[in-house]
This record gives C-alpha cells, sequence and structure tokens, in this order.
C-alpha cells in the first residue's frame, strides 16, 4: 500500500500537486515510546499512520498528562502542524504508543497545497472539527462523568483496540491517560476487582465482567 492509498483526497489534487506532495514526503518508523513531537519543538508537520498507534496528550503545569484522542492506521494528526493554523493557541505532545510506521507531510508544502486548493482546505477544515469535537467530548466525561465511570469506559475502549479482555497496561498507565493520579486508579480498580469486574496481577488488568463495566459506564 502507498501513500496515494492512504491520503483521502489523493485523486482531487492535481499532477503537479501530487508530484509535489510526494517529493515533499517522509516515510519513517519509530519505536513505541518514542516522542514525535512536543511543545518545545518547532512544527513537525502532518502525520499520516500507515500503521500503529499514536497518542496525543496536553501536560498540566504539575506534570501530569491527559489523553486527547489516540490516532491508528490511516488516520492523519494535524495538531502536530499547529503553526499552519494561528488560531491554535495550546500546544500537544504526540507519543507512539506501539512500534509506528508513518507518512511526515512537513508544514510548509502541506500549507501550500491548502492556500491553492480548495478540496485540502475543506479536509483540513473537516479534519479540525473532528479533533474539537473529540476534545469537546472528552471536556464532558471531565466535568460530568465520575472517575469510576471513566475508568470502565477506558477499560472497555483498551480491550475493543486490543481485541483482548487481557490488558498489558499499568496503573500509571491508566491514570495518564485520564488525568489522574496513579493512587486513585489503583483504588477504582481494586474497587472493580472487589466486585467480580476485573482481576488484577502485575502490570495487567483481566477484564472479567465486560456486561457490569458497561453497566458502570453508563
Amino acid at each position: 500500500m502507498t501513500f496515494q492509498d492512504y491520503f483521502p483526497i489523493w485523486n482531487k489534487l492535481s499532477t503537479n500537486q501530487q508530484m509535489r506532495l510526494c517529493s515533499n514526503l517522509l516515510l519513517r518508523s519509530v519505536p513505541r515510546g518514542t516522542v514525535l513531537h512536543n511543545g518545545e519543538t518547532n512544527c513537525t508537520g502532518l502525520l499520516l499512520i500507515k500503521s500503529g498507534q499514536l497518542r496525543a496528550y496536553i501536560l498540566s503545569e504539575e506534570g501530569r498528562e491527559i489523553t486527547l484522542y489516540r490516532l491508528f492506521e490511516r488516520d492523519i494528526c494535524l495538531l502536530s502542524a499547529s503553526c499552519i493554523m494561528n488560531s491554535i493557541q495550546f500546544t500537544i505532545t504526540v507519543e507512539a504508543e506501539k512500534d509506528t510506521d508513518f507518512w511526515l507531510i512537513p508544514a510548509e508544502a502541506y500549507q501550500q497545497l491548502m492556500e491553492e486548493s480548495a478540496p485540502v482546505a475543506n479536509f483540513t477544515n473537516e479534519l479540525m472539527a473532528s479533533r474539537f469535537s473529540e476534545v469537546i467530548w472528552l471536556m464532558e466525561q471531565i466535568m460530568w462523568k465520575s472517575m469510576d465511570k471513566r475508568v470502565a469506559a477506558f477499560l472497555l475502549e483498551e480491550a475493543a483496540i486490543e481485541n483482548s479482555d487481557e490488558l498489558k497496561i499499568t496503573h500509571e498507565s491508566i491514570a495518564n491517560h485520564l488525568g489522574s493520579h496513579r493512587e486513585v486508579i489503583t483504588r477504582l480498580l481494586r474497587f472493580l476487582q472487589n466486585e467480580g469486574m476485573v482481576k488484577l496481577s502485575r502490570g495487567t488488568v483481566k477484564l472479567l465482567d465486560e456486561a457490569k463495566l458497561a453497566k458502570l459506564r453508563g
């Protein structure tokens, strides 16, 4: 599979635009744990995932993390090229959650396409709207849902992503995803274990009763 197969609006570009885009592409492979973009770096560019999984998150002044969204095969990370959007006033960190292959589209090359191609500009606006909706959804979860419901929802989501009821994940990692403290997550996981919903072991959370977790999630 080539970049042309992954980029949604490839056929809406002119031949000249396609050639210019291809000449600027970089195909990269990074291992799990690699930070691809953070608030201290210059504008990284757009990331189009060929395979693997990325996580976009923000850091508080105290160093606590909270996941904004995750990116999978064929997803595009636009906020790593926030310099092409003057209205973006916050910084994010993008990290590989799994070994990942992706195409990097330099910000300058993509911005030139946006300025001369209405399909590219429209696609970019739709992508921004989608990410904004995800962030608003996250804010609603934080504001209106209790942490036990958010933990249950996270475990079910993680099980769906991994296609397994046995999750190789630490309490610290769950806390980072949800913007909480490890001690809070540990206490809630023990509660779920006492209720027969999960089984805990070192570095592993096994889901025992997904129906009860779904009911708790609401």
